[in-house]
């Protein structure tokens, strides 16, 4: 079908998590959008209701300003039972039964689409993307999972309408990552909606090589335009390289971790080594702070708290969330940045690319099998826990204090030198300039 472009053509870009979304990926959503508009695109952006992520997730509203202004939010209801813990909300049905009330819905939330918690979004997702389709037609779709569901506008306006699309993983459906096996094998349709998004596609992207490579091996015959489309880091956001207080004063080598903390990460192997290394050090010669949200929700992770509370004696504090417009001022009290990631050789992490633009040295407290190594082997500044026993992580932990009291300003001018090439401008850029001559054929 042949569709008329404009000047300007018009991208749908498909988030569930948009500002002021809190979560992890929310980061790349908000660079993707912005990019769009930078490369020619007029956007429009279809999201989640700012109240579920209130309600759900947690917010940061600082991050609501950095949106293109040039960009219009389309933004949808969305109902999450599973996490509601005001029980005024419940229907009665489920103040009787809950446990009974929940299996049903999620079979309820996988009858439109097979994902539990965000297949009953399928619906409303298919019906606004129609709406704004009718309103302007829509040229390109970006979806960006997960949630998997944002990628349902993409499937209905191709197959309706032609429209190219392009299928944007920050994560991955059918691999685990984690256990490294294939993943949501119980229902069939997974298999086959991916199958169709990876066939259907102009272009797939995986966040690192390694998951992109295990997806060319699944799917040989589009292995061409499978691609690695890391994160990177944001100019805007991420911490300004600078010299280091603590090479030239007589306080203590502040470590510092900003991010989302989850039970995946070694955190109990970090709190061991933490304790360790104090005993090595002069006393008040280090201290650790911790900022983000204790799991990946609104309410703290029971464990994770507690963790904290036996760990303050040692001077490994948890300082609770931040919002990402006061990042800088605080990475600019660290010296040291630690890099604590969970088990799995297709994990890299985005924080790896920001923690890179500070400069900083990074403590890498995780298995020194996963891709986030791959990414940091050239850094000049690296300090690699050996393996994840807390001896061998207190020795990295050490080290990196000792390197802070000799830094020098050509040391963080070579470090945050290599760190260029990952800024997401860089990386995103060249892909929205691609689909733009792709949909426009100008250059």
């Amino acid at each position: 079908m042949s569709r008329q472009i404009h000047d300007r053509p018009h991208a749908l870009y498909v988030a569930w998590g948009f500002p002021p979304s809190r979560g992890g990926g929310v980061y790349r959503a908000l660079a993707s959008a912005n990019g769009l508009v930078e490369a020619g695109f007029d956007v429009t952006v279809l999201t989640c209701e700012r109240e579920a992520f209130e309600r759900f997730t947690g917010v940061d509203p600082s991050l609501e300003a950095a949106v293109h202004p040039a960009i219009e939010v389309v933004r949808l209801p969305f109902d999450w039972p599973a996490k509601e813990v005001d029980i005024r909300r419940w229907p009665e049905a489920r103040a009787q039964q809950p446990v009974a009330w929940l299996l049903r819905r999620q079979e309820e939330d996988r009858r439109d689409f097979p994902e539990t918690s965000y297949g009953h979004w399928a619906k409303p997702l298919e019906e606004a993307a129609l709406a704004i389709h009718a309103q302007r037609p829509v040229d390109l779709v970006i979806g960006t999972a997960n949630p998997n569901v944002d990628l349902v506008p993409a499937l209905v306006l191709h197959e309706r309408f032609g429209v190219p699309f392009v299928y944007d993983h920050r994560d991955t459906w059918t691999l685990d990552m984690y256990n490294e096996c294939e993943a949501n094998t119980d229902d069939p349709r997974v298999a086959e909606i991916e199958l169709r998004l990876v066939s259907d596609s102009v272009e797939t992207w995986f966040v690192n090589e390694p998951i992109a490579d295990w997806h060319r091996q699944r799917y040989p015959e589009h292995a061409e335009k499978i691609l690695a489309v890391p994160n990177g880091f944001d100019p805007d956001f991420s911490p300004l390289p600078a010299p280091r207080r603590a090479a030239q004063e007589n306080g203590p080598v502040r470590f510092g971790y900003i991010g989302t903390m989850t039970p995946y990460m070694p955190m109990q192997e970090f709190v061991d080594a933490w304790a360790i290394a104090a005993d090595r050090l002069a006393p008040g010669e280090a201290a650790a702070d911790f900022y983000g949200y204790l799991g990946f929700y609104g309410t703290p992770h029971r464990g994770l708290s507690a963790l904290f509370a036996d760990a303050d004696e040692s001077g490994a504090r948890y300082l609770g969330p931040l919002p990402k417009g006061q990042v800088r001022d605080v990475y600019a009290g660290f010296d040291v940045l630690l890099l604590i990631i969970g088990s799995g050789r297709y994990l890299t992490s985005g924080k790896v690319y920001e923690y890179m633009a500070s400069g900083l040295p990074i403590v890498s407290v995780h298995d020194p099998s996963i891709d986030a190594s791959r990414v940091l082997a050239d850094y000049p500044g690296w300090f690699p826990a050996a393996s994840l026993e807390p001896a061998d992580i207190a020795d990295a932990l050490v080290a990196a204090a000792e390197a802070v009291r000799q830094a020098t300003l050509p040391s963080l001018e070579a470090a945050t030198s290599h760190a260029q090439a990952y800024e997401r401008s860089r990386i995103l850029g060249p892909r929205f300039d691609r689909l733009f001559t792709l949909i426009t054929g100008k250059d």
